[in-house]
């Protein structure tokens, strides 16, 4: 019985080591690598539209369709508002007046503020508009 003692103790130490300090190969939760909260605003709140152009070049902008470019040259920031009765849903399409892709990093700085950054993309096309849902999440595509 002495020879089975040493065995049986390392058996529950891998057993308690195992338990108190999880591997890699154990499954997890999505709350434990799923990436940041999407951005959300409640549907129909007016929201404050920043966009800043971060590239080399000059970027167009497009709220509402059928309407004349607005040009957006490297560095510029420009505001809008969103949620009025004209257009309560926010809506913008954009791209780089030399026909190169973007990338659109959104933030929410503060409760009723969308901030983009319209980087250089790497892929084509890259990211050329975005939408807010009908349950109030924006969408970059």
């Amino acid at each position: 019985m002495s020879k089975l003692l040493p065995v049986a103790l390392a058996a529950v130490t891998v057993l308690v080591t195992s338990t108190n300090h999880p591997s890699s190969t154990l499954a997890g939760t999505c709350a434990s690598k799923c990436g940041p909260k999407p951005i959300q605003f409640t549907p129909g709140q007016s929201i404050r539209l920043e966009v800043v152009n971060r590239t080399l070049g000059i970027v167009k902008l497009e709220k509402l369709q059928g309407t004349d470019p607005i040009p957006l040259r490297p560095g510029q920031e420009l505001q809008f508002f969103q949620g009025d009765e004209i257009q309560p849903k926010l809506s913008l399409a954009f791209w780089d007046d030399m026909g190169l892709p973007l990338q659109a990093t959104i933030s929410k700085p503060d409760f009723a503020t969308l901030r983009v950054e319209l980087r250089p993309g790497k892929r084509n096309p890259g990211d050329r508009a975005l939408n807010m849902l009908s349950d109030g999440r924006i969408n970059v595509y």
